[in-house]
């Protein structure tokens, strides 16, 4: 008997641990079910009721723990929709989970950034998305850590912004770049949804687009805020620091806030949106920041999510959904008795016979549970309904706030129109007599505006009365709101002191058999107690319901004061009206004030006169000055040009030469600068004011003058006699000239009769003898350029041809002479050999099809011949490169031939492959110069010529390959060699190398020395040659170019134009 008494102790501790177990048990099922359910691959919206089961799991563990736990495993790597779904979860959760999520979410901040990267690499649609979301939810956290005291809902009031911010303006600066980073990340993952939208055929009705669409609506809450926040921190920056420091601001402001407004614009018209979301307007324009009345007309945004529930779907896979209240700790353990007592029963037989007083009890414990439970909610649901009623009355205690607030902005800003308005009219007063009428009118509304004004103080007054009074109005309606949420929390621990109370009630129903009776009456006493305690709770509520009355006879007594005070601003609008009237007749006293006035005015004009005379005075000062500057500068542009002539004669200037084309650009640039100092001197002479523009054009003449004199020298060292001796002469005159002008426009006397004309002709004979030492090129007349193009073209063309034909002709002469590897080698290098010809011939045609369309588009109203005679170096260059192809297609023949025949060498093959190369991209370089970027036949000719090369490659290759196969290589055995006639084969060796090293040498000389006689013989300079051969530049010329160069004014001189001294070491 005594065993059996305690067998139910055991049970009993048995029974908790499984409780507990099976509690959290069907915790983690509904958290798995819910977040799997939430998170998947199906291109659809997640539903509301798996977040907020997700949402509440977190409020009930006080954390996001479990939900990571399970998250983790998540193949987020594997499907972009699935990442798409889990970082709006994320983002559901660090909005309205319990605070602690946040640390729970940045702990895994590094998986975030791994999942965006991932899929911003990758090119998926939401894979950007993906990549976008995860940087916001990055931005997100690290904002709301470093700022815990911003929830990461961002529903905070401004005092708690304003204690964020502090009073060190550094920090506000600091968090107002933060908080537009914030709202940056935030566009920038709407905007690229909405582009999507618009170029993919999924529309807000779809459940594609709807997939895309729902995290938008975290989007907006969170932008409304943002925007917020960033108007109060820059008007506060605005308060502190100058307007120009914060313009960087203002426009990034500007950006964000058009951004922002056409994305509600367009959400707005979503038919998704219309019934989940109510979306602010923001204003027309931005808010004005430099006007700090401009805060009183700014309203926060208030986004509204409607109070709809969403429409439970029946799913047979869905768990029954998670009450709001928790009572499954009371629900569980209730159900899982009656299972333990069977089996107890089944081990030991039933208690009394098989009937047992204490299950009826139990059982009428749990109706009157039930009954209990029933009423907790009830109460809970009138709790919550009367919390919606208060919020409701806040808010439109708020709303008439803000609008005593504008009627106050209001009067202040037209109290400060009335006081410009003041000072203007006492301005008036000093003006001329016929402006006298008006003053009448001034003084009265001065006095008007003076009276106004203190009725509009004393109006302003009783509005910061009023305020204060609404202030302490809403204080007493918060404290109201706060007790009865106090009501609500005692209504919640009462239930779960009837909840524990229960659970001991069930734990002291399996004690021992004697002790039930006394227990069970026991257990009604408390049950009796706690309806009591409910009744009481009820009690409390039903108060509140008449604090909520007293609310509303508030409210109403708050409207008949706003009405009372409309009452009073219509009664000052009417006394202003008066005093306006009475102030009119007060006008007759100013004509005193008139009389007075015009004694002043005969003063004021008196002093005129003086500050006229003294003003003449000044202005011929002026003209001194204006004047002494004008001999300073020609004095010294003079001391320039008598430098320039020194060098002349200078014995170093000897060796210094220069080109003539460079002497030509000088001469030109001069010609200009004596334009501009004869439009100098007319517009001096017109106003002596202003001597700017002449002393600018004096400085830039006496400059070019002296750089023209020095670089005419200079090329007459490098010219005939004859030139060389007019060059210097007219130098000389260019001098004596410029200085005589210059001498003119010192004195005075001789200022008018200054002309720089005799200049200007010496200076033009210096530019046509440049002229005439420039190279010449080929001796073809301009009217005959047009046909020896074609000419040249056609040839050219013929020339491939034939070589065709010739190396068809070696082919099947090779078949029959040779056989083996000589066939095979020669085959292989006529082949290569025929398709380079074949390269050559269309890149022929293609320029000549590019060439063309050049004169086509270029030559206008002209002739074809004209426009190549406008165009002679282009048109020389042209038929200099299509001679060069020519003959590289005819050498290249020739060497084939030698080749197949064993009578030349594979080298030559090799270079003649290397100048057709060569030759082509010359062509195409000439063709290439006229021609429009975007034409097509371009494209057409550069892809011949790329094609080109690589035959020429190929052509080099088969060479190769066909010398290494011929060529017999001796095997190299010196077995039988002694020490001593190894060391001398060695030797011998040495000097061979050295021997062909030193000719090697010899012949790069040699071609060094024959490329510089060819580029002077074509009447190219050869100072771009040190690249190709290792040669220094031995001619003071500037490379020519096909492309246009910068103006010749604008280029500094050649280092050639500097003394060219020998070395030391030659003198001794």
């Amino acid at each position: 008997m005594n065993s059996i008494r305690q067998v139910p102790s055991r049970v009993k501790t048995k029974r908790t641990e499984t409780n507990l177990g099976a509690e959290r048990e069907h915790f983690d099922k509904q958290q798995l079910s819910s977040i799997s359910k939430a998170i998947n691959s199906n291109e659809a919206p997640v539903k509301e009721k798996h977040a907020r089961r997700i949402i509440l799991g977190t409020h009930r563990e006080k954390g996001a723990f479990t939900f990571w736990s399970y998250a983790l495993g998540l193949p987020l790597s594997s499907n972009s929709i699935l990442s798409w779904k889990f970082c709006h979860v994320v983002h559901k959760v660090l909005r309205d989970g319990h605070h602690n999520s946040l640390q729970d979410c940045m702990r895994h901040h590094s998986n975030i950034v791994e999942t965006g990267q991932l899929w911003g690499n990758l090119h998926d649609r939401y894979g950007q998305l993906v990549a976008l979301y995860a940087k916001l939810l990055c931005t997100k956290m690290e904002f709301h850590v470093k700022h815990s005291e911003i929830r990461a809902n961002l529903e905070v009031t401004d005092e708690v912004l304003e204690r964020v911010a502090g009073t060190d303006i550094n920090n506000v600066f600091q968090l107002t770049v933060e908080v537009f980073d914030y709202l940056d990340t935030e566009l920038r993952l709407a905007e690229t949804v909405i582009r999507q939208l618009n170029t993919s055929i999924a529309i807000s009705t779809l459940t594609s687009g709807q997939c895309r669409l729902s995290p938008l609506i975290q989007v907006i809450q969170d932008c409304s805020h943002l925007y917020h926040f960033t108007v109060k921190l820059l008007f506060k920056l605005h308060a502190c620091l100058p307007a120009d420091t914060l313009q960087g601001h203002r426009d990034r402001f500007h950006d964000q806030f058009h951004s922002l407004k056409t994305f509600f614009n367009k959400a707005r018209d979503m038919m998704y949106f219309k019934r989940l979301i109510q979306i602010p307007k923001l204003p027309e324009s931005p808010p004005n920041f430099l006007h700090a009345a401009s805060l009183a007309k700014h309203a926060r945004p208030v986004v509204v999510i409607p109070d709809e529930d969403e429409p439970e779907q029946v799913d047979d896979e869905d768990d029954d959904p998670e009450p709001l209240i928790n009572v499954s700790d009371v629900t569980v353990p209730s159900m899982a008795v009656p299972q333990q007592f069977d089996i107890f029963d089944q081990t030991f037989g039933p208690a009394n016979g098989g009937f047992d007083d204490r299950d009826i009890q139990i059982e009428n414990l749990k109706r009157d549970l039930e009954l209990l439970r029933t009423d907790l909610e009830r109460v809970k649901g009138e709790a919550q309904r009367y919390i919606t009623q208060l919020k409701s009355q806040i808010n439109s205690l708020e709303a008439e706030l803000e609008e005593q607030r504008v009627q106050k902005q209001r009067a202040l800003v037209e109290n400060e129109q009335l006081r410009m308005e003041l000072e203007a009219t006492r301005r008036r007063n000093a003006e001329h007599e016929s402006v006298q009428a008006t003053f009448g009118e001034a003084e009265t509304r001065a006095q008007a505006t003076e009276q106004r004004y203190n009725k509009l103080k004393e109006k302003h007054t009783e509005l910061v009365s009023s305020h204060a009074e609404l202030l302490r109005k809403s204080a007493d309606t918060v404290k109201m709101l706060s007790a009865t949420q106090q009501t609500q929390e005692e209504v919640e621990r009462t239930k779960q002191q009837l909840a524990f109370e229960v659970d001991r009630i069930k734990q002291d129903a399996d004690m021992k058999l004697e002790e039930q009776k006394f227990e069970m009456e026991k257990l009604k006493r408390e049950f009796e107690e706690k309806k009591a305690e409910v009744e009481r709770v009820k009690g409390t509520l039903q108060s509140n319901e008449k604090v909520g009355e007293q609310q509303t006879r508030s409210m109403s007594a708050l409207q008949a004061e706003k009405e009372r005070l409309m009452h009073s601003v219509s009664e000052k609008e009417a006394a202003l009206s008066a005093l306006r009237h009475a102030a009119q007749l007060q006008q007759s006293s100013l004509q005193q004030e008139r009389e007075r006035s015009t004694r002043e005015l005969g003063e004021l004009q008196g002093r005129l006169q003086e500050k006229s005379s003294r003003e003449e005075q000044l202005q011929q000062k002026l003209l001194e000055e204006q004047f002494s500057l004008l001999q300073g500068t020609v004095s010294e542009a003079e001391s320039i040009i008598q430098d320039a002539v020194a060098k002349l004669d200078d014995p170093l200037h000897i060796r210094c030469t220069s080109s003539p084309d460079y002497l030509v650009s000088r001469a030109d640039a001069t010609l200009g600068s004596i334009d501009k100092v004869k439009r100098g001197h007319s517009d001096y002479l017109t106003n002596m004011g202003d001597v700017g523009g002449l002393l600018r054009a004096l400085t830039q003449f006496s400059h070019l003058a002296a750089d023209t004199i020095i670089n005419g020298s200079a090329t007459a060292h490098m010219a005939p006699t004859d030139h060389a001796d007019r060059l210097t002469e007219n130098c000389r005159g260019c001098a004596t000239h410029s200085l005589q002008f210059l001498k003119d426009l010192k004195s005075k006397a001789s200022l008018q009769r200054a002309d720089p004309a005799s200049i200007r002709i010496v200076v033009q004979k210096i530019l046509r003898l440049g002229e005439e030492l420039r190279p010449k090129g080929v001796d073809v007349r301009q009217d005959e350029l047009g046909d020896l193009v074609d000419k040249e073209m056609a040839a050219t063309s013929a020339a491939i041809e034939e070589a065709v034909r010739r190396i068809d002709e070696m082919m099947n002469q090779a078949r029959k002479d040779t056989s083996g590897v000589k066939l095979e080698v020669n085959e292989r290098i006529l082949y290569s050999c025929t398709d380079l010809m074949k390269a050559i011939h269309l890149l022929v045609l293609t320029s000549t099809d590019l060439q063309k369309e050049i004169v086509e588009g270029g030559r206008g109203a002209a002739t074809i011949k004209e426009f190549y005679a406008r165009n002679s170096r282009w048109t020389e260059g042209l038929i200099s490169a299509s001679k060069a192809v020519g003959w590289g297609a005819t050498q290249m023949v020739e060497s084939a031939d030698k080749v197949v025949l064993h009578t030349g060498k594979y080298e030559e093959l090799i270079v003649c492959s290397h100048e057709i190369a060569a030759s082509t991209a010359q062509l195409v370089a000439s063709s290439k110069v006229k021609a429009d970027r975007n034409s097509t036949k371009l494209t057409a000719l550069q892809q011949a010529s790329r094609r080109v090369n690589e035959m020429a490659a190929n052509v080099v290759a088969s060479t190769k390959t066909g010398q290494e196969n011929l060529e017999d290589k001796d095997t190299m055995d010196f077995s039988g060699m002694s020490l001593i006639k190894l060391k001398m084969e060695e030797m011998e060796s040495q000097v061979k190398v050295l021997e062909l090293e030193n000719q090697l040498g010899n012949e790069r000389l040699r071609l060094g020395e024959l490329r510089k006689k060819h580029y002077d013989i074509a009447g190219v300079p050869a100072a771009g040659l040190s690249e190709g051969n290792g040669l220094a530049p031995s001619s003071a010329s500037e490379p020519s170019s096909p492309k246009p160069s910068k103006p010749s004014i604008m280029r500094k001189p050649a280092l050639a134009q500097k003394p060219n001294l020998p070395p030391k070491n030659m003198f001794r």
